[in-house]
């Protein structure tokens, strides 16, 4: 639906457009897989909790820690196996994906020939219909216009005819019958000639009507087409070129800074004294020196925007490099967080898992977002741009787990059932006011 535009009457095959979803699917996973776990976490000890299976297992000397703990482990096995996704398959996906759509982007629109409008999508011709039809290559009354021969102005008529493309769709093949050619110089309008014909086949050079790939080394590869080791080694080519960039302002610091008059002006202390009126001399070496330092401005400011560049580039491949490993670590968050709550929801339904999940996915992905553009304004560093929300939600489900592990702590739903219409209540799995209350008592 992204794309939906940039596809519509491109006359795009079944591979090409699978290959497309297929491509996309790859960012997607890496966003989805760590948001599915806390989903997931919420359920199975939602459940747990719902059917007094934790009370079974802590009463038989488990702790919460324990039950926790495999888990853990899975989620650590998955942040592993996304940081070799995000660095094996994600940074081809993306590439693959810019080229598949610059070439899409590139192929024209399958040609159409509308009754009554001239079609100027092959360039030199200008073509007119009066009629066609819609389930065949055929038109009638047509005019075309030849503009591909400057030396000459060429105008075709035929009474019937039909369109087609040769299989590599490079060129345009137009068949027609009963017609005529009224061809005229253009530098002597005298020589006028007129040839009636029977049948007659025009073949016009195209471009873009057919899709053509590119090879995958045809585009330079974005920050998103690397892997993390390759961004770190461009990171370091970018901090040598800036180090010889301060070398260079330490070069000029050193050698024009001491006395840009070159002892010529008379120095007091930290101030300067004007020369005597009559020392010519003097006064052009003033206008030598002031002319200096307007050219030494100039060279200090390219400098300094260079180093400006820099660092902004050297951001932005940083903020991608800790992305491809603190998106995986969600995981590992969204466990501790995920397991508590679930046995404070003591619901084991989707409903509940997706509610209470719905906060934390927009927290996470606002601070994605913010954190990437305040890196880029260089406010934040990348490091902590990235690794705040898994700071937040992990300090958070820590202090739950610990919680949790000391003393039961449960949602009250009672408290949320009056403000809640009945189809929400039934979607999440709230139950009715005695069964709560039974449920308070028994616990």
């Amino acid at each position: 639906m992204k794309y939906i535009d940039q596809l519509i009457g491109k006359g795009l095959g079944f591979w090409v457009i699978a290959e497309l979803i297929v491509l996309n699917l790859a960012w997607i996973v890496v966003l989805a897989v760590p948001m599915s776990v806390l989903v997931a976490v919420l359920m199975a000890f939602g459940s747990l909790s719902a059917n007094n299976e934790v009370t079974v297992m802590k009463s038989s000397g488990v702790s919460l820690y324990r039950m926790m703990f495999p888990v853990l482990v899975v989620s650590f096995i998955i942040t592993g196996l996304l940081i070799i996704f995000n660095n094996k398959v994600l940074p081809d996906a993306n590439h693959r994906l810019k080229v598949l759509m610059i070439d899409i982007h590139r192929k024209k629109p399958t040609l159409t020939l509308n009754p009554g409008i001239f079609s100027t999508d092959i360039q030199g011709y200008a073509i007119l219909v009066r009629k066609t039809y819609e389930h065949t290559n055929e038109f009638e009354d047509a005019t075309i216009y030849n503009y591909s021969d400057p030396a000459k102005q060429i105008v075709i008529t035929a009474k019937r005819g039909k369109i087609s493309f040769t299989p590599d769709y490079r060129k345009l093949i137009m068949d027609l019958e009963n017609g005529e050619i009224h061809e005229q110089d253009s530098e002597n309008k005298n020589l006028y000639r007129i040839v009636k014909y029977e049948k007659y086949r025009i073949v016009m050079e195209v471009e873009g009507f057919g899709f053509e790939r590119s090879s995958d080394n045809a585009f330079q590869r974005g920050d998103r087409e690397l892997s993390a080791g390759d961004m770190l080694r461009i990171v370091d080519s970018l901090r040598n070129i800036q180090r010889k960039i301060y070398e260079s302002l330490n070069s000029i610091a050193s050698t024009n800074f001491k006395n840009p008059f070159e002892g010529k002006t008379i120095m007091s202390g930290s101030f300067y004294q004007p020369p005597p009126k009559d020392s010519i001399s003097d006064y052009e070496a003033i206008i030598s020196s002031t002319q200096k330092i307007i050219s030494l401005n100039s060279i200090l400011k390219n400098y300094l925007a260079q180093i400006e560049y820099y660092n902004r580039s050297i951001d932005a491949y940083m903020v991608e490099v800790h992305k491809k490993y603190a998106i995986p670590f969600a995981s590992v968050v969204f466990v501790l967080v995920g397991a508590p709550l679930g046995m404070m929801a003591r619901r084991g339904n989707f409903g509940v898992a997706a509610s209470l999940s719905l906060a934390f996915f927009l927290f996470y992905w606002a601070c994605l977002i913010g954190g990437e553009k305040l890196a880029d304004r260089d406010i934040l560093s990348p490091f902590l741009s990235m690794w705040i929300a898994n700071f937040v939600v992990g300090a958070l489900g820590i202090y739950l787990t610990i919680r949790m592990g000391k003393e039961a702590m449960i949602i009250d739903w009672y408290k949320f059932k009056e403000i809640m219409p009945q189809r929400v209540k039934t979607w999440l799995g709230i139950p009715e006011e005695e069964e709560i209350l039974t449920d308070r008592y028994a616990r």
